[in-house]
């Protein structure tokens, strides 16, 4: 289960008591800009159905919701509302074959279902001319699942949920949600439990609680169906009538109202756990969603933790640097919300100290309450941040999902207006009325009208085969234009005016790799640096300027580029670019900031090399390439303790003079502007620039190893092992990668591909296993990756060598796999340039690779070319068994003999730095895997 804690996603009622006309004149914005247009229809079995008419590309999102969710379980029945979310994945009566071999063939994305406590929604983009088939696959599981529920598919998602539940709580503070339900809850309440439940109540989960869930929830009229994009309105009416009309409604469904479990006094609990640093959570029960006083208390988390200028941030992690990092949101739920401060205590400060400093900055907010510049600012955020959601009409947050959670939650598909109408009115006094009401107690440190006569259509469509998918439609990636500045940056523009938004971003050849030149992790803590503060400003300055620009500013880098991204309202590009050219152009790398930082990413560090995943990533690089290679440093990009340590200010400084010349600059821009007026205020801000020679990166070849070696990093109890084994093949463009691409996703690359439907869906040994050739300029590894159970570790393995020696053998990949990978590569196109982001994400990978303007629009033409045998043989160019080089982190007492037992290569321990251990450290972890 996912939580968004962003406002534009807790869509609540505000209403204003006593606010000033002083107030409201401080803040204004034009709310129809906002507006969503729907139309909303009841069926005569109770079916809810609302459409969305939005004609900028060829697609259209489908959103299911069904108001059940894990407040409806019985007792000693916990995770049964999210396990029955995975069975219905799993075929109905009229396609009983797994939901994704359906939607993968007609280009589905977005693709997806949740579950949370009150509700389980399933949803996809799909092609507007595939749209029948997810009416017909999302109609066929609502009224004609129950027979095709089997105890074998019961057992199977039995095991993947538990997996993911293993993986959760594999992961540093993984456990924390049960203590907080546990603790926030009293007994007997709806949300005392988690939404995945216990692995006891999963276990005891019986063939026949599955089909009465279906009959007491699954109904008509407890369902909600929202269809945006490209569609006709009275067209959707007439296919929903004809695809869901003839579904029962099933018997009346009973909700629970507010249900606010408010407390008094304090609980205090501890917990230990395998972390590198304390952290501490404050947490309070407050109103459900949709209640005046929960929006009002999102005004409260904003101002005590969003952004560097937010009153904890700033002492806690600034001023005293107590804290490495703080965070507060209001979660609100449909009867009930909790009120979160969460906290990660330096190494060697004491809790307390940090503790006390929070309850003293909560009692300033108390006593005083917000600033009109905290207000301005919050607001300004919470517009910029609901105009870009909007952008989208699927997915989590997208226009369909905004509809839908108004309409279950609300009551009405455009209750969100009332939350709008209510940030943009919203006072001072209010919020501290709250505030003071619902957190200045009770806190934990660790919410029937007549059921009308429904009766469906008495008929139904034709359900002995799937509808035929239409066409696909033409690819719309916007016409690329290029242009040269005098001082030699170079410039790429997509103009997209759907939006007044434009994004941008500067790209620079350096990245992880020009660390070659440095300390590992230089790379990574320049960036983090650069936007800490200019000659002109504080990085509280900078950030503060951005919240009232409405505008998002961010630097990072990969493994090749480094960058700095943009996001900004067009109306306010002016003020924003020049404010960007000021963090690019006149870093200060201030001392105080650089030592702050750089003990946060020492911090950082620790925290990977507790976490399996970047514990294997950290790694894995050294192996591959060799400790001289640029590729050779962990791929987070964080480096070691060591190296991290021994930077200085001037270490940064030295990056910056290096890498950041406008020769070795490209900036991508997508968005309402021209090229001409771009590049005129390009010039304005950058022309005292002054190009200058930049080192070239080592990227050489390096040859395959002698033999396979397989390296065991120690976890100890761990719950999980995770599996990443892989070679280096050859660097991007030396083969065909559209081909590369077919070749990866059947054997590992989707959902349905070989790795994961074996070791996910036929062993039920992990929540999901993979394959992918990792991004890079160079020489690039091909990986498979699982995480499985531990007593599992030694049979994923040989299970994962049997796939890749047969994929290249007697099993290579046979024509019904192509020509399904093939389809959906092309009908899923259309949908994955809906947003601006996406379409910069592309443009900036046509920078990195030097592919054509038109790579994009000539793709799906390529794909279609493709032949069958030219990915088999592609298959054995990048693939080679023989090559592998596996490194495994889990509990070596209980997996180290097994794997030693598969004779795949020597077996060698390692530390969380990738440092070979002694031998007597090897051979005493082989003898306790034997006990």
């Amino acid at each position: 289960m996912k939580k968004t804690t962003h406002l534009m996603f807790l869509v609540g009622l505000f209403l204003v008591n006593a606010l000033s006309a002083q107030e409201t004149e401080k803040f204004d914005f034009d709310l129809s800009q906002l507006d969503i247009p729907y139309q909303k229809f009841v069926l005569s079995n109770g079916l809810t159905l609302i459409v969305h008419e939005d004609h900028k590309a060829p697609i259209a999102a489908v959103n299911v919701w069904y108001h059940v969710g894990s407040k409806n379980e019985k007792f000693g029945k916990t995770g049964f509302a999210h396990l029955f979310e995975h069975l219905m994945f799993n075929g109905s009566e009229n396609f009983d074959d797994d939901y994704f071999q359906a939607m993968e063939r007609i280009g589905a994305t977005d693709l997806n279902g949740t579950t949370n406590f009150d509700r389980t929604n399933y949803f996809q983009n799909v092609p507007k001319s595939a749209l029948d088939v997810a009416l017909w696959m999302e109609s066929d599981r609502m009224g004609h699942f129950k027979d095709a529920i089997s105890q074998e598919k019961l057992d199977e998602q039995r095991g993947v949920v538990q997996n993911e539940k293993r993986q959760g709580e594999n992961q540093p503070y993984g456990k924390f949600f049960d203590l907080v339900t546990q603790s926030c809850f009293p007994n007997g309440h709806p949300y005392n439990h988690t939404v995945i439940g216990s692995m006891e109540d999963l276990n005891a989960a019986a063939l026949d609680d599955v089909k009465q869930w279906f009959n007491d929830y699954y109904g008509a009229a407890n369902a909600v169906v929202v269809i945006a994009g490209d569609v006709n309105t009275e067209e959707i009416y007439q296919k929903v009538v004809d695809y869901f009309g003839d579904i029962p409604s099933g018997p009346p469904v009973t909700h629970y109202g507010s249900y606010v479990a408010k407390r008094t006094g304090e609980i205090r609990q501890v917990q230990q756990d395998r972390v590198p640093q304390s952290r501490i959570y404050m947490v309070w029960n407050v109103p459900e969603w949709g209640n005046p006083d929960a929006f009002n208390l999102d005004f409260v988390a904003d101002a005590l933790a969003s952004g560097k200028n937010s009153r904890l941030y700033k002492r806690l992690v600034y001023d005293e640097q107590i804290a490495t990092s703080v965070s507060a949101y209001n979660w609100e739920n449909e009867i009930a919300g909790i009120f979160v401060i969460q906290a990660n205590v330096k190494p060697g400060v004491d809790n307390m100290v940090v503790e006390n400093a929070i309850k003293e900055e909560l009692a300033k907010f108390l006593k005083e309450g917000p600033t009109s510049g905290e207000m301005k600012r919050i607001k300004t955020d919470f517009f910029a941040g609901f105009t870009r959601g909007i952008e989208r009409i699927g997915g989590f947050g997208g226009k369909s999902d905004i509809l839908a959670m108004n309409a279950v939650y609300g009551g009405s598909p455009d209750f969100y207006k009332t939350r709008l109408k209510g940030m943009k009115e919203a006072s001072i006094s209010s919020v501290k009325s709250v505030a003071n009401k619902w957190l200045s107690d009770g806190v934990y440190v660790l919410h029937i009208n007549p059921f009308p006569d429904y009766e469906t259509t008495g008929k139904d469509v034709d359900r002995s085969a799937l509808p035929e998918v239409g066409p696909a439609a033409t690819v719309a990636f916007p016409k690329l234009e290029r242009a040269t500045l005098s001082n030699g940056m170079k410039v790429v523009l997509a103009q997209r005016n759907t939006v007044p938004l434009i994004e941008f971003r500067m790209i620079f050849d350096a990245g992880y790799a020009a660390d070659q030149y440095a300390k590992a992790g230089t790379a990574n803590l320049t960036m983090d640096m650069l936007d800490e503060g200019t000659k002109a400003r504080t990085a509280l300055q900078i950030n503060e300027e951005l919240a009232l620009l409405g505008a998002e500013l961010n630097t990072g880098a990969n493994l090749d580029q480094s960058y700095v991204t943009l996001s900004s309202l067009k109306n306010n590009f002016d003020q924003s670019l020049a404010l960007f050219a000021d963090v690019v152009l006149n870093p200060a790398f201030p001392q105080a900031d650089f030592e702050r930082l750089q003990k946060q990413q020492i911090v950082g560090i620790q925290n990977e090399k507790k976490s399996p995943v970047s514990m294997a990533l950290r790694t894995l690089p050294k192996f591959l390439y060799g400790e001289d290679h640029a590729y050779g440093s962990p791929l987070t990009g964080s480096g070691y303790e060591s190296t991290v340590s021994a930077m200085t200010r001037e270490d940064l400084m030295k990056f910056y003079e290096t890498w950041f010349k406008p020769n070795n600059a490209t900036i991508v821009a997508v968005g309402d502007i021209t090229m001409d007026d771009l590049k005129q205020k390009l010039e304005l801000n950058f022309k005292k620039w002054k190009s200058g020679e930049v080192p070239k990166k080592n990227l050489e070849m390096v040859g395959a190893p002698n033999k396979n070696k397989i390296y065991v990093m120690d976890k100890p109890d761990a719950l999980q092992s995770v599996i990443i084994t892989g070679h280096l093949t050859k660097p991007y463009g030396e083969v065909s990668e559209i081909g590369v691409s077919m070749m990866n996703n059947i054997l590992g690359g989707e959902f349905t591909s070989r790795v994961n439907m074996n070791l996910r869906e036929d062993k039920g040994w992990a929540y999901g296993a993979f394959t992918f050739l990792y991004s890079a300029k160079g020489q690039r590894p091909f990986l498979a990756y699982a995480p499985v159970q531990t007593d599992q570790t030694a049979p994923s393995m040989k299970e994962i060598m049997g796939e890749l020696t047969g994929y290249i053998g007697d099993n290579p990949a046979t024509k019904e796999e192509f020509e399904k990978t093939k389809t959906n590569e092309i009908l899923s196109l259309p949908g994955q340039w809906e947003t601006m982001n996406a379409v910069e994400g592309s443009i900036a990978n046509i920078v990195r690779y030097g592919l054509a303007d038109d790579y994009y629009q000539t793709y799906a033409g390529e794909v279609q070319s493709l032949e069958l045998s030219k990915v088999q043989k592609l298959a054995k160019e990048i693939i080679d068994p023989q090559k592998m080089t596996w490194l495994v982190v889990g509990d070596s007492k209980k997996i180290m003999a097994e794997i030693k037992a598969l004779g795949y290569g020597e077996v060698i321990a390692i530390d969380s730095d990738g440092n070979v251990l002694q031998p007597q450290s090897q051979k005493l972890d082989v003898e306790g895997g034997k006990n």
